[in-house]
């Protein structure tokens, strides 16, 4: 799906995050499996990423982030009438996480429903929340896009304990009176679904299930490598902006090898290029709209900044929405 945006302007006017106090070190991680701090360091770039604490579930992190997003956005709990939550680790599946959030913020008027596309969730969902809002349906939007991976990973799986940590994040979105979204590029290619799975979380019957984590690590980067170029590439061609244009790059953080061979390709340079890795690990839905916060906290998103958002995950999916970042509430 690749659409450029027409009519209403529709832009992030609140913006917040939150992640877990536990930090969980390469070294600790190294006490648990086969590895050491050199070694997860030089393929993947991580350090260090958090992990939930054992009663803590994804609503419980997701609240905060939500919170000081209403906050940012000056507007009042009640004032938003749709809540999108991106996740694969909902508290559980019914009641959705976001009818949770909505009722503990205080939002009785809004429709809730949360959205699962793994790590591209959040991307999925902003898209979503722009259609409701630039038809009308909705007036003021909350999304939130956020993951306790912790919960689902395999604790003697080196390949895949490395990777993931827990981490949400939260954006108001409403019409603006200027920038704003300007397009989305959305896909998805089940075949390759088999790459990064969770077998026995659905109705498809397995044997002896372990419900954690599996992941073919050649065949996801060898994807998203791909599609990290092929998306950002698509939709700056469909909004007629270069890469040149491009003032803010905030791609998933997965992998740091992924991204440096994204930005590699597309020819953005490092100090355009919003990395967290290294603190977070890969944080799934929750992963851009951190990124994001830190472009902020660096001083990086001005009003008319040109921001691109890139992500790829399960599913396998990918997505990337093209914005012009909207400083404050409808200016």
């Amino acid at each position: 799906m690749l659409s450029s945006a027409t009519g209403a302007r529709i832009g992030i006017t609140g913006l917040g995050t939150h992640v877990p106090e536990r930090v969980v070190t390469n070294d600790e991680l190294a006490t648990m499996v086969e590895t050491s701090d050199e070694w997860i360091t030089e393929r993947t770039g991580i350090k260090e990423r958090r992990f939930a604490a054992p009663e803590e579930a994804l609503t419980d992190i997701a609240l905060p982030a939500a919170r000081a997003a209403l906050a940012d956005a000056g507007v009042r709990a009640e004032d938003i009438d749709l809540v999108i939550c991106a996740t694969v680790t909902p508290d559980m599946l019914f009641p959705t996480s976001s009818a949770l959030l909505a009722d503990a913020l205080g939002m009785p008027e809004a429709a809730a429903y949360d959205l699962l596309a793994g790590c591209t969730g959040f991307v999925y969902a902003i898209a979503q929340a722009y259609g409701m809002l630039a038809s009308g349906l909705s007036k003021r939007a909350l999304v939130v896009g956020g993951d306790v991976l912790s919960k689902i990973l395999d604790l003697e799986d080196r390949s895949t304990l490395v990777l993931f940590g827990d981490g949400a994040g939260a954006v108001v979105m409403e019409p603006v009176s200027s920038g704003g979204f300007l397009g989305f590029e959305l896909g998805a290619d089940g075949g390759g679904g088999k790459h990064l799975w969770l077998p026995g979380s659905g109705s498809r019957h397995f044997e002896n299930p372990d419900q954690y984590v599996k992941m073919n690590g050649r065949e996801v980067f060898k994807f998203a490598t791909r599609v990290m170029v092929y998306s950002a590439e698509r939709i700056l061609a469909e909004c007629g902006r270069t890469v040149e244009d491009v003032q803010v790059y905030v791609p998933h953080q997965a992998n740091k090898r992924i991204i440096d061979y994204a930005t590699a390709k597309l020819g953005i340079p490092a100090e355009k290029t919003i990395v967290n890795v290294d603190r977070y690990g890969n944080t799934s839905s929750g992963s851009i709209p951190l990124a994001l916060a830190d472009a902020r906290a660096a001083g990086r998103l001005d009003k008319g900044t040109l921001v691109l958002m890139t992500g790829m995950g399960a599913g396998l999916t990918w997505g990337s929405a093209l914005l012009e970042w909207t400083k404050g509430k409808g200016t």
